[in-house]
């Protein structure tokens, strides 16, 4: 019996002594993890306040920038806006919302308050992003723009409501700035999110533009543009809008940069830049001779038609007589057409001034039967400098003219009628060096070349900087 109470008695202290050790255990992890949250709270904190010390040490230098931009537009404290006249007196009105025109850019600095997006070592995305949009805004403002920050300090505003805002505004344009991250630390670079679906807002090439700006201005690497219609920035603002992905954080040596004011700055030297070239696009003048051919003219316009871009189409009578209903079909999309010829053979065409007015005659007759179209614009074939029409091209041009017409010649070209077979992709990189960065072009293109049909697509994409646009006989002519 002795023995069996003192058996109890052991087993009972083992028991307690376990009990004991458990309730220790669940406080040392219970302290554990109070010790990490608390460590981790306060290194997110104090990369906050960094952050916001050089936020308000970059805004302070911004002082002078603001204080000039308040000078010209004379905006009052009690909300009147001073004018100031050629003689440099001043006159008040005032101002109510209702004036305000609808010309605001909206920068958009991703996340804020309780939301503070990626966080890595002791960097926040939300600060990265105010830092960068601030100096957004100050660039587009010395440009002339009205910028504003969708989000002022580092407060909560619902993404949604951001977006409502803006749409509320009239805005002219929504461009959000995030950082990004991935598991794989060495992933690195810039991508630009646009919604794809909506070609009416033409936010691709606002995307594209930011995107190539951004990566010219910093060279970092190019990833992707990304088409996503499920974002809210591109999904529910009524203006062209995008959202950059500036950089990783996840990335070291990206992080590393992303926390200097120098390349900050580079990042919103790149993104103003693309705002300014999509607001201030040059201007660049497709044009197709030899056509129309029905399968590589028809399925041109099919993808002039889908991206809503128009040219001018400079054809050959005998192949309106054979094609007529694409010849009707380019003027019917809003084309522009001009005479080329009527028979593409130099030494008849240019064997005699009358051999050449002969010629032009007769396909000038079969457009006009053809489309109803009488029009002005011709272009020589082989342009007004040839090796074919030396003796005749002064006596040509002074006739044509003389009858109102005007001929027009090119500044850049494909190149895809040299008697060799190009590449897609060498077309596209020949009408690149050739364009030369110019404010107006004036590109050389055949439409009866299939490679000219097939590199189209990317044609278009290499020039967002241009707005295509169709001759007119208003405009000063390109001439050689």
């Amino acid at each position: 019996m002795y023995g069996r109470r003192r058996y109890r008695r052991s087993r009972r202290r083992r028991e307690e002594l376990k009990g004991y050790v458990q309730r220790i255990l669940v406080g040392v992890s219970v302290l554990c993890i109070i010790i990490v949250c608390a460590a981790v709270a306060f290194k997110t904190r104090r990369a906050t306040q960094s952050v916001e010390a050089a936020t308000a040490l970059m805004q302070a230098s911004d002082v002078t920038i603001k204080t000039q931009a308040v000078a010209k537009t004379g905006v009052e404290e009690d909300g009147t806006l001073a004018k100031y006249g050629s003689d440099g007196q001043q006159e008040n009105e005032d101002v109510s919302e209702e004036s305000e025109p609808a010309s605001v850019i909206i920068i958009d600095p991703g996340h804020g308050g309780m939301d503070g997006g990626c966080v890595s070592d002791d960097v926040v995305e939300k600060d990265i992003n105010r830092m960068i949009a601030a100096r957004v805004v100050v660039k587009l403002k010395d440009m002339g723009y009205q910028a504003e920050l969708a989000r002022e300090g580092d407060d909560f505003i619902d993404k949604t409501e951001r977006v409502e805002k803006a749409n509320a505004r009239n805005a002219l344009l929504y461009v959000s700035i995030h950082q990004n991250f991935c598991e794989d630390d060495s992933v690195a670079g810039i991508e630009t999110w646009y919604d794809g679906t909506d070609t009416g807002r033409d936010s691709g090439r606002l995307a594209q533009l930011i995107q190539q700006e951004t990566v010219r201005a910093t060279g970092a690497v190019s990833r992707e543009l990304v088409s996503e219609s499920e974002l809210c920035v591109t999904s529910k603002s009524n203006m062209p809008s995008c959202l950059i992905e500036t950089g990783f954080l996840s990335n070291r040596d990206e992080r590393s940069k992303l926390i200097t004011a120098e390349y900050r700055d580079q990042l919103a030297e790149g993104i103003a830049g693309g705002i300014d070239k999509y607001l201030n696009p040059r201007t660049m003048y497709l044009t197709f001779d030899d056509g129309p051919s029905e399968e590589n003219t028809d399925r041109i316009l099919d993808i002039l038609k889908e991206r809503n871009v128009k040219a001018t189409f400079f054809v050959i009578g005998e192949y309106v007589r054979k094609y007529p209903e694409t010849a009707r079909r380019i003027v019917r999309e809003g084309h522009a057409i001009g005479i080329h010829c009527d028979v593409h053979d130099y030494k008849t065409l240019y064997a005699s001034v009358d051999s050449y007015l002969e010629d032009f005659r007769k396909a000038y007759d079969t457009v006009y039967e053809v489309t109803g179209v009488e029009t002005k614009l011709f272009r020589f074939p082989g342009g007004s400098v040839n090796a074919f029409n030396k003796k005749v091209r002064e006596e040509i041009i002074e006739a044509m003219e003389a009858e109102g017409f005007i001929y027009y010649d090119w500044n850049a070209s494909l190149e895809d009628a040299v008697g060799k077979e190009c590449s897609p992709d060498k077309l596209v990189s020949n009408a690149v060096d050739t364009a030369r960065g110019r404010e107006r072009v004036v590109l050389l293109a055949h439409d009866r070349v299939a490679h000219t049909a097939d590199a189209l697509p990317d044609l278009l994409d290499a020039f967002p900087e241009y707005r295509m646009e169709p001759l007119t006989v208003q405009l000063k002519p390109v001439q050689f």
